[in-house]
């Protein structure tokens, strides 16, 4: 019988914390001079997010900021992840700075640390200003110096205060969902698009680092990636070899330039296309030596030979038709798989702490008597925990676990439907209800 969760188990050094993203969470999409994103403009497609919904409002987190932190302090959480958006900061991708952008943020960060609480700053969570997209956004080269440019005047702005940063959130998810299947801003389907904007999200996420590096040099600096433990449908050779191709295009694509081993190539053949946007130097450039890697991970896949899937000859077996235990997202509920991926990341030397920045999951959530019980979501939570104690008992660099998410919020294409939050938001009157896992989570950590 597993020990019940205690804070004590996993020592005092392990950071807890929850997280958030600006276009998830912000709302005022126009305010303050802020310039359009592509979710700005994607949201605004009919048919692109489910029940045509938009993130105009969202939480109105960009005027309830006071009253959010407020309760991250009221439920004892010590360390807030939240991102910056783009083009609050710079309007047009590039060129001239919105002083009101870069003041809004300062008022997030002091007011966090006047309530106590440490600001964990991710500088891209996928709200690339259009004005970019424009001219190509991440398949255009050219990102690698409109990003840089954007790193720079985040760590100058605010490194005084923000000592734990991270440069890019998920570029597996973005580049493609968002560059390859084109269900996410900016909506671009095609390998054409996808493989370009994979190497240009990989060199920026170096460039970005080593920026912060020279800027914040008693900074902790990492970056964060999306994972799924991934198992073969049966034992069968090819089941195997397609649960290793799609282990090396969700798990090891993005991880493994960043620490010096080039992209997974012997393993998944389509990425020899990615030459052609290869440099000289490139390679090199790849390569940087981050504090800590940030790992979000909600479920495993099943994976089998594919004959007609394009590029992969595998595909995955949809969890609703494996008669398992289902979140709202429909992603199956497997406690080991985070397990399964700390083990995985531990056994790169290169890397020297993991974080588990996301973790969380989706269920329905109803409002009775004034309160909002989600049995399953406190459930998930304390399961997903054990298995990290599990790891990290067994000598896995874990370092910390952040709850996605805070609030309620704007879940990307599938609107508003999916409630990952620990906090129950009445997206009609913006009240906030506490959880009853948020409850637990807050008497988790008194």
């Amino acid at each position: 019988m597993d020990t019940p969760i205690n804070k004590q188990l996993f020592g005092d050094d392990f950071a807890w914390g929850v997280s958030t993203a600006a276009p998830q969470i912000e709302g005022a999409h126009d305010a303050d001079g802020k310039g359009p994103s592509i979710w700005d403009v994607f949201s605004a497609k009919k048919g692109k997010i489910k029940n045509d919904a938009d993130h105009y409002i969202a939480c109105d987190f960009y005027n309830c900021y006071e009253q959010d932190i407020d309760l991250i302090k009221k439920l004892n959480i010590p360390n807030f992840r939240f991102s910056i958006a783009w083009s609050r900061i710079f309007p047009d991708g590039t060129g001239p700075v919105n002083q009101a952008g870069i003041e809004h943020y300062n008022k997030v960060i002091d007011y966090c640390l006047k309530q106590g609480i440490v600001p964990w700053v991710t500088i891209y969570h996928w709200d690339l200003p259009h004005a970019l997209e424009l001219k190509g956004g991440w398949t255009n080269r050219n990102i690698v110096d409109w990003f840089s440019e954007f790193v720079t005047v985040c760590a100058n702005s605010f490194g005084d205060r923000v000592k734990h940063w991270m440069v890019i959130n998920e570029p597996s998810v973005f580049t493609g969902a968002g560059y390859f299947f084109g269900i996410h801003a900016p909506g671009r389907k095609g390998l054409w698009n996808f493989l370009p904007a994979v190497h240009h999200a990989t060199l920026c996420t170096a460039a970005g680092g080593k920026i912060l590096r020279q800027l914040l040099p008693d900074a902790e600096i990492g970056t964060t990636f999306s994972c799924s433990y991934i198992e073969p449908y049966s034992d069968k050779p090819r089941d195997v070899s397609a649960a290793k191709r799609l282990d090396a295009l969700i798990n090891r694509l993005f991880i493994e330039p960043i620490l010096g081993l080039g992209y997974p190539t012997a393993d998944l053949s389509v990425l020899k296309g990615m030459e052609k946007y290869i440099l000289s130097g490139d390679l090199d450039n790849l390569k940087f030596d981050f504090d800590f890697i940030g790992l979000q991970n909600y479920t495993r896949e099943i994976a089998k030979f594919s004959f007609f899937t394009p590029y992969l000859q595998a595909s995955l077996v949809k969890a609703e038709n494996r008669n398992v235990p289902l979140t709202d997202m429909r992603w199956e509920v497997y406690p080991p798989s985070i397990y399964y991926m700390l083990k995985k990341f531990n056994a790169y030397p290169q890397i020297k702490k993991i974080y588990l920045t996301e973790g969380g999951a989706a269920f329905p959530d109803t409002v009775v008597d004034g309160r909002v019980d989600d049995p399953k979501r406190l459930q998930y939570l304390q399961d997903y925990l054990q298995q990290v104690l599990k790891a990290k008992n067994e000598g896995c660099k874990v370092s910390g676990y952040f709850v996605w998410t805070l609030t309620d919020n704007f879940e990307w294409a599938e609107g508003y439907h999916p409630r990952f939050g620990i906090i129950y938001v009445d997206f009609k009157t913006q009240q906030r209800i506490i959880k009853a896992s948020g409850n637990w989570y807050g008497d988790l950590l008194r």
